[in-house]
Parts: C-alpha cells; sequence; structure tokens
C-alpha cells in the first residue's frame, strides 16, 4: 500500500471511530425540529380550542390560566361592547398584561358548535392565517417583543345572530434565551353574548327606554338596534286610542338615541310609545303627569 492510499485509509478509520462513540441517543433529534420562537406566528389550530391544540407542542412546558394575562377587549365604533352586532366590523385588542420581552399569541372565535363565527382583518402587529374554513390571528416577526404592548385586528360578526361567540387565546410569555424552555403558555376564553340576548329575526330593537319631559314637550328614545330602516313613532293611551304620531328618522346599527319634539299636551296618565322599525314594533309605557 503506498502512502497516498495508507493516509486516506487512516483518515476513513479516524472518522468512523469518532462517529461511532456516539449513539443516536446522543443527539437531541428534536431541536433540530422546533423553532426557538415562532417569530412570525404559530401554525394554524395552537388557540386551546376545543380540539385544538397549544404553543406547548413546540414550547416546553405546561399551560396556565390566561384569564388575567390575556386581557382581551372588543369595541364597536370605539365602545366597548359585550354583545356583538351582526354584520358589524368589531374592533379587537389583545394585550398581555405582564408584556415580557418576547411573546405570541393566537386567536379564534367559534359558535356554540365550535364554528367559526364571521371573519377576521389583520391589524395592527397581527396576521390571518387559515385551516380549512376556520381563520386565525397571530403575531407578526415585528410584533414579538415589548416594543408593541397591544395587538389589535378587526373582527366581522355573521350577518345574522348565531349565538354568543367565544375568543379562544393561547399567549406565550417568552424568556427569550434562544430555546424552547422556561416560556409560559397562557390560555383563556372570551365571550359575547348574542345581540341583546338570543333574539328572533322579528325582534330588531332593544333595550326600548323612553323619557317626557314635559317642561319643553320633549320625548327621548334609546335603543339598540341591529339593523336601519326606516323609523315610526305612534303613543296611545291605555284604551288603545291614537294620541300622537310621528316619523322619526332612520335607525342606525347599534346604539341610537333621539329627540322628538311633542306639539301637544297630554293628560296626566299612562301611555303606550310604539316604535316601528320597517313595521317591526317594540313598545314601552310611559308615565305622563
Amino acid at each position: 500500500m503506498n502512502t497516498k492510499n495508507l493516509l486516506l485509509s487512516g483518515a476513513f478509520l479516524t472518522t468512523a471511530i469518532f462517529l461511532s462513540s456516539y449513539s443516536e441517543s446522543s443527539f437531541d433529534t428534536t431541536v433540530y425540529h422546533k423553532s426557538p420562537l415562532n417569530a412570525g406566528g404559530s401554525s394554524a389550530g395552537k388557540t386551546g380550542a376545543p380540539g385544538e391544540g397549544n404553543c406547548t407542542g413546540c414550547h416546553a412546558g405546561s399551560t396556565l390560566d390566561g384569564t388575567n394575562e390575556n386581557v382581551l377587549i372588543v369595541t364597536t365604533g370605539g365602545n366597548v361592547v359585550t354583545d356583538y352586532i351582526p354584520g358589524a366590523t368589531h374592533q379587537v385588542s389583545l394585550t398581555l398584561s405582564s408584556n415580557p420581552s418576547k411573546k405570541g399569541f393566537q386567536a379564534i372565535v367559534l359558535d356554540s358548535n365550535n364554528d367559526m363565527m364571521g371573519d377576521f382583518n389583520a391589524g395592527n402587529g397581527t396576521s390571518i392565517s387559515s385551516q380549512g374554513s376556520k381563520k386565525y390571528v397571530n403575531h407578526t416577526s415585528s410584533s414579538n417583543t415589548n416594543a408593541t404592548t397591544t395587538w389589535t385586528w378587526d373582527w366581522i360578526a355573521p350577518s345574522t345572530a348565531t349565538g354568543p361567540a367565544k375568543f379562544y387565546v393561547a399567549s406565550n410569555s417568552a424568556n427569550g434565551n434562544g430555546n424552547t424552555s422556561g416560556d409560559a403558555i397562557y390560555l383563556s376564553q372570551h365571550s359575547l353574548g348574542a345581540p341583546f340576548g338570543e333574539i328572533e329575526e322579528h325582534q330588531l330593537i332593544s333595550n326600548f327606554m323612553v323619557n317626557y319631559s314635559s317642561i319643553n314637550r320633549m320625548l327621548y328614545l334609546s335603543f339598540g338596534s341591529i339593523k336601519t330602516g326606516k323609523l315610526f313613532m305612534n303613543i296611545v293611551d291605555l284604551n288603545g286610542k291614537s294620541v300622537y304620531s310621528s316619523n322619526v328618522g332612520h335607525s342606525n346599527i347599534g346604539q341610537n338615541e333621539f329627540k322628538v319634539s311633542i306639539d301637544k299636551d297630554f293628560k296626566s296618565g299612562i301611555y303606550v310609545v310604539n316604535m316601528f322599525i320597517d313595521n317591526i314594533p317594540s313598545s314601552q309605557k310611559i308615565f305622563i303627569n
């Protein structure tokens, strides 16, 4: 054997001995399949919702109660709501109360059958992903630090009331150590009631309130509406006789406030104010002194 072949054989033998000295169990192969932090958002289905996993699929540790950590607020027109409005766009914000140096989240909204409810549009520091018929909101690679204090997005409610809505949120309070250990995963649920309780299709007005000022002959109307439509008001006495009627204008989706000037005097007594949206009525009694 010449010198060249001898050197090659020696190198091969040395390499073989080096590799054989490590068993397969010496390598933690899992680290090559896990990302230390899903900087641009997790894969779909990690919200902790029924039938779904959560962030512990990639991050070591157990889940924690996120009731106080995941602060989710839903607003419409700048007002916080506890019931959604069918067909309306609602603004959703999520804040982690601890505001860790590294963080992330994924959220979904489901109905009582655990089906996707409505639609999402991305907002500040968020992106939208899909899996089948479901959509998920995620953090982005530029919003996974404490420089972003609040994530926002839009939720477009379904066009008709389909029962209460439930947001499922999984958040990751990461320690930023470059691997998957030591991170805290917080799971939470946040419910919105069906509009004005479980409504029937013919129920268009909620929380109908009426006040009358005899000093300035003004009727004050306040109500919630789930549609736009022509408003007509009719006041009747307890004998069912109509004593006043007026075209009020048009309703807006959400909360409505109207003032109606009454150009006549009423006798003291109890009256019934009927409010119609496109001929669908709601009624409220008032006492006029």
